[in-house]
């Protein structure tokens, strides 16, 4: 559990994403996996050194485990 002291908003063109990236920041930089990478495109502020991933892509990163 982490607990959020900021907002970094507005962020993200649709608001109900934002908690996500902010969640993301506030682990270090965490990657983002979702089927929806294309939402977490375009926000006002840049954070590069979060990945946002597809669920494959990051199986795929993880390496094999089936």
């Amino acid at each position: 559990m982490v607990e959020i002291y900021y907002r970094w908003r507005p962020n993200l063109p649709d608001e109900g994403d934002n908690h996500v990236m902010e969640l993301a920041v506030a682990a270090g930089n965490a990657p983002i996996v979702t089927f929806n990478g294309r939402d977490f495109r375009g926000g006002e502020l840049r954070f590069p050194s979060i990945v946002v991933l597809s669920p494959a892509a990051w199986l795929k990163s993880q390496g094999s485990f089936l």
